[in-house]
């Protein structure tokens, strides 16, 4: 994050104050856990019910103008001159809107006797460089065969999924498949923190002598905070706002082929504002290409 920018004033605080408030948190609980007035907390509800939340300059910022502006700029890095006011006209025309946000429930359990890890990321969501901070999560989908369980790991470096596995269950060895995946593709240097929320998967003894083994420094979120992980949180409202939301599955199988798919779409197509409307892999690219120039 930009230095003089405090977390509060940027509009992925805000909307994540406010989602928690949708998800059935009481305000006052929602206003002292992240610091924030109750006041400023119930303008927020009110403006983003106005579709007039605003970001850190002031701008205000809707679904619709966020999906505008990544329609926009795909076409342009394909070859396809259009301005945004055409896009718009465009999406106009045949009908598309931008999804908003859904509510879902949470899914890890954190009422256990384990030792619960410092929170090293203290919600410093940037690394200046692949493989130094991971975050990992868990979320659900429904299937007519009963729910899929997705655990993920994302590199804070570039937004990019590293490594993932799905299950029938919520267990530690759903989470400790993802991180190895993670480590098999990456192989990161020792001294790698990983940061989660305080998940009784996360926090099984398990789980925490893979990380010893792996040389990696386990981190977690403060008890019932969830903007603590919220890379994580976006990633899965994207995951289920833009691909699964009205979908259908028969059965785990389908719904498993339909995450991967997107999965590899996210990695290596979408564009991600975060990253200056680059892809998770073409933002790597660009940091790796700029190295060896340094480097030459």
């Amino acid at each position: 994050m930009k230095d003089g920018v405090k977390a509060r004033d940027t509009l992925e605080f805000k909307r994540e104050a406010v989602r928690l408030v949708h998800v059935g948190e009481k305000m006052s609980a929602v206003a002292r856990t992240l610091g924030v007035s109750g006041q400023s907390l119930d303008n927020w509800i009110k403006a983003e019910a106005a579709g007039r939340l605003r970001d850190v300059r002031g701008k205000a910022v809707t679904a619709e103008q966020m999906e505008i502006a990544r329609l926009w700029r795909e076409l342009a890095a394909r070859g396809i001159r259009a301005g945004k006011e055409r896009v718009r006209r465009m999406m106009k025309s045949l009908g598309l809107q931008a999804r908003g946000k859904r509510r879902f429930k949470a899914t890890t359990n954190s009422a256990h006797d384990f030792p619960v890890a410092p929170n090293l990321l203290a919600r410093n969501f940037s690394a200046d460089a692949p493989n130094k901070v991971w975050t990992g999560d868990i979320t659900y989908i429904w299937t007519q065969e009963g729910w899929l369980y997705l655990a993920v790991v994302i590199d804070l470096f570039n937004r990019q999924v590293v490594g993932f596995a799905m299950g029938e269950r919520m267990t530690r060895t759903l989470v400790m498949d993802a991180l190895r995946m993670a480590w098999f593709r990456r192989h990161p240097a020792p001294g790698l923190i990983f940061h989660s929320d305080r998940g009784s998967q996360y926090a099984s003894n398990d789980y925490r002598q893979l990380l010893r083994d792996f040389k990696m420094e386990s981190s977690m979120s403060r008890k019932g905070d969830c903007w603590d992980n919220a890379v994580t949180e976006t990633l899965f409202g994207s995951l289920k706002v833009e691909r699964l939301h009205g979908m259908r599955f028969g059965t785990r199988r389908q719904a498993k082929d339909e995450v991967m798919d997107w999965i590899a779409f996210y990695n290596h197509r979408r564009l991600h504002s975060t990253l200056g409307y680059a892809s998770p892999m073409a933002f790597e690219q660009k940091w790796l290409a700029r190295q060896i120039s340094l480097a030459a």
